[in-house]
């Protein structure tokens, strides 16, 4: 049995948001228009406290972009983004959300950061994503969202290393890319791992 995971379409990560991602309001439709075709969705939800360890504010003369030490692993430094009941941790109006079986927020402890839907950075907690999806039966995730070189990313690895088909739907998601090319490379780690990179147009009929 298959799933649609889609992966934090906030408004932060859109367009005018405190983390926009560049075009990132572009798959809206496509990922509308995706979930027509699938009868099990589940969506991921940034979901941070105010005093999240990965916001540059929260460290002394840090910027977004420089790294920090947090928890014993390397972070990268993010502008503010994504606070519980916040308008920009939101879901964008224009999602349809209809048929989403459930939502698992993520980013919550702000000791470390959570950019899979399945595990935060360490590892140390699971959202409860994986046990869920099995327990309904399901055996393949179609991977969609934001942002393709982090969330998406590693949301999609993780899927793979719990033993689900995964597919990444490639014009579904699009990339921070605090570097040029970061969205291409995370592609091809991603292919590399096993997961399958296809086009909404297979999917939509």
């Amino acid at each position: 049995m298959k799933a649609l995971l889609i992966i934090d379409v906030q408004n932060d990560f859109l367009p005018g948001g405190a983390l926009a991602v560049p075009d990132g309001d572009q798959i809206i439709p496509v990922i509308n228009r995706l979930q027509e075709s699938f009868d099990f969705i589940v969506a991921t939800q940034d979901w941070h406290p105010a005093n999240h360890g990965s916001f540059a504010a929260n460290h002394k003369n840090k910027n977004p972009g420089e790294s920090v030490n947090l928890s014993g692993i390397e972070q990268i430094l993010w502008p503010i983004h994504c606070v519980q009941d916040t308008l920009g941790a939101e879901f964008h109006p224009e999602l349809k959300r209809k048929k989403w079986k459930a939502v698992f927020q993520k980013g919550t402890n702000p000791y470390v950061d959570s950019y899979s839907g399945f595990f935060d950075n360490q590892r140390l907690q699971d959202t409860g994503l994986g046990d869920y999806l099995k327990g309904q039966g399901i055996d393949t995730v179609y991977v969609a969202g934001l942002a393709t070189d982090y969330c998406v990313k590693f949301t999609v690895l993780d899927a793979l290393s719990e033993g689900f088909n995964t597919y990444l739907i490639e014009d579904a998601t699009k990339g921070v890319n605090l570097s040029p090319n970061d969205s291409e490379r995370a592609i091809t780690e991603m292919s590399k791992a096993g997961s399958e990179v296809i086009k909404s147009s297979s999917i939509i009929i």
